[in-house]
């Protein structure tokens, strides 16, 4: 049993042309979730999103709950096996959930599909239930492999398709998922390694695919236009280069990529991150179709493990980038136009906030829209679990612009 979210929330708110590159699958299915079928969800509402602070509460005062300005809150109380009193919690006792696809709405039922990297367990993880199975992919979950990231079908609403990058025996690949039935190849081929198998997947606002390979553990094929390896790739959900490639006929939307660790971008899609790890710092790019990966927007030469990533820029000003050694949010402050302009505010830390809170290690974010998002945990991978490990987690504006955290 794990803590009941109690709280109403209220908030604004894939493998080129057969012949391009040399891989092995070129997928042709129907696009359509055979049985299926979807609830629209309700359009995200002009409202001032929920306010979650450095306490974890949400809004209320009282025991708990954070209480008002020039009140001290009620440190939240350790969870007790799988159930967990921090209100931001909504899916506890997974195992490293290295993939969250969170389902879009208004923020009053949070829900995302989770991702177990080693064992290939996707669960349903939503707000006042208990994490409900929905699928099991055959994942190689060795070194940094397996199930390594999610993203719903830019057609969710119609379709109920899922991708998902993996890794196999023989290689790194995304497949293609609707519940119930097996998964489905969409892009094979990606060269595997003894290291460099994580990836990542996202959308962009033109209905395509976008895919983070990483480079299997030879910086080399970064830049090797043979390879599949170390790159971004645009891809329709059949898996062909996608209309309006920088070269036609082939998947490369920009190369020189190494260990990926998320994608994300603004909802009009003006703007596209990617967070990487290279041998000897951690960066963020963003995105621009056709140009080598060579200047980060920024650096970060300790190391913390760049991981998921979250666009509040609209909202708060900030990138979100969650980190899974440091086990922290480094937030970077934005211009609307895309420009970093300082260091990034460190949340999430342990060490600041009233109280301090801290999740440990953090791994995949997805945004349920613009005011809300969600990052998934993975203590259980040489980080320090606590009984309701592995865990899902919202994250809102308050926790992207810092709320008290330090520079």
């Amino acid at each position: 049993m794990r803590t009941r979210y109690r709280r109403k929330w209220t908030a604004p708110l894939a493998l080129l042309a057969c012949g391009a590159l040399l891989l092995s699958g070129c997928a042709d299915f129907d696009n359509t979730a055979a049985g299926q079928r979807f609830t629209p969800v309700n359009p995200p509402s002009p409202e001032v999103p929920p306010q979650v602070g450095p306490g974890g509460e949400a809004g209320d005062s009282g025991p708990g709950r954070g209480g008002g300005p020039n009140q001290t809150p009620t440190p939240v109380p350790p969870p007790q096996g799988c159930k967990d009193f921090d209100k931001t919690v909504i899916a506890t006792c997974l195992d490293t959930v290295a993939a969250v696809a969170a389902i879009p709405g208004d923020g009053s039922a949070p829900s995302a599909l989770a991702g177990e990297r080693k064992s290939g367990r996707i669960l349903l993880a939503a707000a006042e239930k208990d994490p409900a199975a929905w699928a099991t992919i055959p994942v190689d979950g060795s070194g940094d492999g397996g199930l390594t990231s999610l993203a719903l079908s830019p057609g969710f609403a119609e379709d109920q398709l899922v991708f998902a990058y993996i890794t196999t025996p023989a290689d790194n690949r995304v497949v293609r998922l609707a519940k119930g039935q097996a998964p489905k190849p969409v892009l094979t081929g990606i060269p595997k390694g003894a290291t460099g198998n994580r990836g990542a997947i996202g959308t962009d606002a033109k209905g395509a695919l976008l895919i983070a390979t990483g480079d299997a553990g030879n910086a080399g094929l970064a830049a090797d236009p043979a390879s599949l390896a170390g790159k971004v790739l645009r891809i329709d959900t059949s898996g062909k280069p996608a209309p309006g490639n920088p070269t036609a006929g082939s998947a490369v939307f920009s190369t020189g990529v190494h260990s990926p660790g998320g994608l994300c971008r603004d909802q009009a899609g003006s703007r596209m991150w990617l967070t990487d790890r290279l041998a000897d710092k951690d960066v963020v790019y963003r995105l621009s179709a056709g140009k080598p990966l060579t200047t980060p927007a920024w650096t970060w030469p300790d190391k913390p493990g760049v991981a998921g990533c979250a666009d509040f820029v609209g909202a708060t000003g900030y990138l979100s980038v969650a980190t899974s050694i440091a086990g922290n949010l480094q937030n970077l402050p934005v211009t609307p136009d895309g420009a970093i302009t300082g260091k990034p505010n460190v949340y999430l830390d342990g060490k600041v906030g009233k109280p301090p809170k801290t999740f440990g290690r953090l791994a995949s974010m997805s945004m349920i829209n613009p005011q809300i998002a969600l990052v998934g945990t993975i203590n259980k991978d040489g980080g320090a679990p606590v009984s309701s490990d592995d865990r899902v987690v919202i994250i809102t504006p308050t926790a992207a612009s810092g709320g008290g955290g330090k520079d």
